[in-house]
């Protein structure tokens, strides 16, 4: 504490207070002394005119002539006087005559005695003074009395003696004292107040400590490496430190001038006057390079608010910065040529992407040239000169260049040329000065005379690369930029060429694939549709841009003159996608010649399905290497542990296996006969159907699980489909995309598809017009079928009876509807075959037995009974009294089968119309007889 006061006491805020105590003092000392002065001063004149104001009063009060000549004034006067005095205040009233002997007094002892120092009344005048003297010191007035000829015949002396007056000083100095006091503590405390505040803002610092602060500051300011200017409101510099006066050339009187005045170029001086704020603004005054800051000043004490300026020379740094920026502007170009190049997997457009990246940041135009093969998806030679290659990109800050358009053969046949030498030399090749290049200009004198004359004037060719093949060339030019390509812009014309080289491989190699991949895929899609009465076909198929997928369609002929529509979708895109699209359309081929319903065969392909993934997951590779986790590990982008672009060594993906699982499907059966239509879904969208007067449904189908993941029955649906209608049969990448949901695509095919007068083959293209993405994610597939109906008189049914007589019958109105048909030469085949089915169907099957023969692009016959029991075709012995009636309709029919229903089955055959070559029995037949042959 103790030092704390100390330091108190020696601070600056310690001697203000000390001296500002000691003012206060003295003044209020000296103030008190002057009221005591003043107040005895007033005493006095008080006394003075209440002294002159009673004697004059007195003097001529009415009767005072009179009673001085009266024969004894004083017996007429001593009573008025001393009424007189008594009621003025005064010590004493004397009437006197003129040689001064008192009439009348305050004390009696006094009357008749002579008072001094009167002759100036005497003479007529009027005084007052401070009597010192007998009887006692006074303050009195004498005023002379006149009679009506103005003659003085008396004297009249008041007054109150100095010691009555001393005592009204008296009384007033305890006022005076406390209002010394007073004065003395409201001073010492606004002093100790004041100090209390400069004790704040200066920190307790002493007079020494607060020189050598100002001298550190004054050092501080004028040394440090940055200009500092302070200017006042009204635009006067108030301090420039010896930086700005530097970096400014500010003369030696510039404080306390206005900024006008400085002869400063008219830009500094409209940024220093402006007052706006800035913050590392680059200005440049005269030849330096200047990084200026200017922040506002608060107002203080009344003063309006002036602003800081700060001014830091970056001439250097402006260098060094620039080649700073340099580096960043080539690391952010190929950041962008990372995100931008390669981004559609298509040659063309990879190359494009190279030239459009490039321009104009850091060439003025920009071409790629690529090998023929390249540009086709093929592997490029790996050795080899290159003498010429295809333009495939060309982009620059004008569309009036004089090179070559995209399209042009290029060629190279000067070895000193730089396109030339790159390729030789296997990295890039600068040319600085184009005028200097003879070998470029050796090469095509009239072209290079005109790219010269246009303004190309420097050139750096690379050669594109990957995996060590030549797959191209890329050549950057500069034209209007007049700074010719540098070492630096060498490397880095390099390093972008190589990583767009990486791109354009892979865009090649997916060519390559994507080629393979739509070859399969068409190879394995239907070429022609089968020729049949129950359907009027247009498809559509359309592989995706960024893969061939697994999309499917087929329509199957089926017995009984029906047909079944087939659309699929694979998960996944490439070669393998098509290879499994194969294995299942050829699955359902296989499964619909079993002529199963649409559920059961949904059933037996998700079980094969099933079986071919579990034999595939614990087999064995074609190259020997077991199944499993025996490839190399992936990175997380997706690549192998090679190298970024390297193309795998061929036939090392003969071995590899893939799941079916994902694969979708819709099956559907129309009958031309009956005019229904069944169909059953595995996990795909369900068909349109447009009905005859322009309605468009989606029929409701339960919905199914997707194709090898197993586990639950498929479940199929039956309707009738009015004569007319059309069914439309399409893959999910018809309708949903990235930018379209699959319900609006639903509604978006519908309004499509309910324009009427149209054939199926307008209506398909009429949907892709309105439904096709600009760039497919997902294959397309699109079947269209307009249904028709079988004539009633192209049938002919029959109900049979269950005896063995009914079969004669049966036989004999099928020989006869063949010739109201006109088919009277299929008449013996035809009885022989009912004959066979008939019987049989009586022997061994149930009622109902019914017979239907029906007349479309072959005659089919079809006998049905209520016995689910499967017939089968077997060689009998010669010794065997039956067991070739199957044989023989196999032999007289072009096709012949079974297929089962909810109650029962159906043998049917099927035999051409033009009668064709048939086998001739060696004798002729009994076809009664046959009747009681077995099977």
């Amino acid at each position: 504490m103790s030092a704390r006061l100390s330091r108190g006491a020696h601070s600056v805020a310690g001697q203000v207070f000390a001296l500002q105590a000691m003012i206060v003092v003295l003044l209020i000392t000296a103030a008190a002394l002057a009221l005591v002065f003043q107040a005895r001063y007033d005493s006095q004149r008080d006394a003075r005119n209440r002294s002159l104001a009673a004697a004059e009063a007195f003097a001529h009060a009415p009767g005072l002539p009179e009673a001085l000549l009266s024969p004894d004034p004083t017996a007429a006067l001593q009573p008025l006087a001393e009424a007189a005095r008594r009621a003025s205040g005064l010590d004493f009233i004397a009437v006197m005559d003129l040689r001064g002997v008192r009439y009348t007094d305050s004390r009696p002892e006094l009357i008749g005695k002579r008072a001094s120092d009167v002759s100036r009344a005497v003479a007529g005048e009027s005084f007052t003074q401070v009597f010192k003297g007998q009887p006692s010191d006074a303050v009195r007035a004498v005023v002379p009395v006149r009679n009506a000829d103005g003659d003085v015949i008396g004297l009249v002396a008041t007054g109150i003696e100095v010691e009555n007056v001393t005592h009204a000083v008296e009384g007033q100095l305890p006022l005076l004292v406390g209002a010394t006091a007073t004065g003395l503590l409201l001073g010492t405390a606004g002093s100790a107040l004041v100090s209390r505040r400069l004790l704040r803002q200066t920190r307790g610092l002493g007079a020494a400590e607060m020189t050598r602060m100002n001298e550190h500051h004054e050092a501080v300011l004028h040394a440090v490496r940055e200009g500092v200017l302070i200017i006042g409101n009204d635009q006067r510099l108030i301090l420039a430190n010896d930086e700005a006066r530097r970096l400014l050339d500010l003369p030696q009187d510039a404080e306390e001038r206005a900024v006008g005045d400085l002869g400063l170029d008219p830009r500094t001086t409209e940024l220093l006057a402006s007052g706006r704020v800035v913050t590392d603004h680059v200005h440049l005054a005269g030849d330096r390079l200047l990084a200026v800051n200017v922040r506002p000043t608060m107002a203080y004490a009344g003063r309006p608010a002036g602003r800081v300026v700060t001014l830091r020379d970056s001439t250097e740094l402006a260098s060094v910065s620039g080649r700073a920026e340099v580096a960043r502007s080539r690391l952010q170009l190929l950041y962008d040529a990372g995100v931008r190049i390669g981004t559609t997997l298509d040659v063309a457009r990879t190359a494009e992407e190279l030239s459009e990246v490039a321009v104009p940041r850091f060439a003025d135009f920009v071409t790629v040239e690529l090998l023929e093969p390249v540009l086709r998806g093929d592997e490029p030679s790996g050795t080899g000169v290159y003498t010429e290659m295809r333009r495939a990109a060309i982009t620059g800050i004008r569309t009036d260049s004089p090179l070559q358009p995209v399209g042009d053969l290029i060629r190279f046949e000067v070895p000193t040329a730089p396109m030339a030498a790159a390729l030789d030399a296997g990295h890039a090749v600068l040319a600085a000065d184009l005028n200097a290049a003879m070998g470029w200009r050796a090469q095509d004198s009239q072209g290079t005379r005109v790219a010269l004359e246009y303004g190309l004037h420097s050139l750096i060719s690379v050669p594109l690369q990957a995996r060590g093949v030549v797959l191209g060339m890329a050549n950057f030019w500069r034209a209007d930029t007049p700074e010719p390509f540098d070492g630096e812009d060498l490397s880095f014309a390099e390093e972008l060429g190589a990583r767009a080289a990486v791109s354009i491989d892979n865009a090649r190699r997916f060519t390559r694939e994507h080629a393979m991949a739509v070859t399969l895929q068409r190879s394995l899609l239907p070429r022609v549709l089968p020729d049949q009465s129950a359907v009027e076909v247009a498809y559509r198929y359309l592989p995706a841009t960024a893969g061939v997928g697994g999309d499917w369609f087929d329509v199957i002929q089926l017995p009984g003159a029906r047909v079944a529509l087939v659309v699929g979708d694979v998960v996944g895109h490439g070669v393998h996608a098509a290879a499994t699209m194969g294995r299942l359309r050829t699955a359902v081929h296989n499964f619909s010649t079993l002529d199963l319903p649409p559920d059961e065969l949904l059933g037996h392909l998700d079980e094969l399905i099933n079986r071919i993934d579990q034999d595939e997951a614990g087999g064995w590779r074609a190259d020997g290497a077991p199944n499993g986790d025996g490839n190399a590990h992936a990175n997380g982008d997706g690549h192998g542990s090679g190298a970024v672009g390297e193309d795998p060594e061929p036939g090392a993906a003969a071995g590899r296996t893939s799941a079916v699982t994902g694969a979708t499907c819709l099956y559907a059966v129309y009958d031309p006969v009956s005019g229904r239509c069944r169909m059953a879904s595995a996990g795909h969208p369900g068909p349109a159907l447009i009905r005859p007067d322009g309605r468009v449904e989606f029929p409701e189908l339960p919905a199914g699980i997707p194709l090898g993941v197993g586990g639950m029955p498929f479940e199929a649906v039956d309707f009738e489909v009015p004569e007319g209608s059309r069914l439309v049969l399409f893959t999910d990448g018809l309708v949903e995309d990235r930018d379209r949901d699959f319900d609006a695509g639903l509604r978006l095919l519908a309004d499509t598809l309910s324009r009427p007068g149209r054939s199926p083959d307008q209506a398909a293209s009429d949907v892709l017009d309105a439904m096709l993405f600009p760039v497919p994610s997902d294959d397309i597939a699109l079947l269209i079928a307009d249904t028709r109906r079988l004539e009633a008189d192209r049938i002919a049914e029959w109900e049979v009876p269950g005896e063995p007589s009914a079969v004669s019958r049966v036989r004999n109105a099928g020989s006869a509807q063949l010739v109201e048909w006109g088919l009277e030469h299929l008449a013996f085949p035809v009885e022989l075959i009912l004959s066979e089915l008939v019987t049989n169907a009586i022997r061994y099957g149930s009622a109902p037995v019914r017979v239907r023969l029906l007349r479309d692009r072959s005659l089919i016959c079809e006998v049905s009974d209520g016995s689910s029991t499967s017939p089968h075709l077997r060689y009998a012995a010669t010794t065997d009294e039956g067991g070739r009636g199957l044989f023989l309709v196999a032999q007289y029919a072009e096709r012949w089968g079974t297929r089962y229903t909810d109650r029962g089955k159906v043998i049917w055959a099927q035999l051409p119309l033009t009668g064709g070559a048939e086998p001739q029995p060696p004798a002729p037949l009994d076809l009664d007889a046959l009747e009681d042959m077995a099977w």
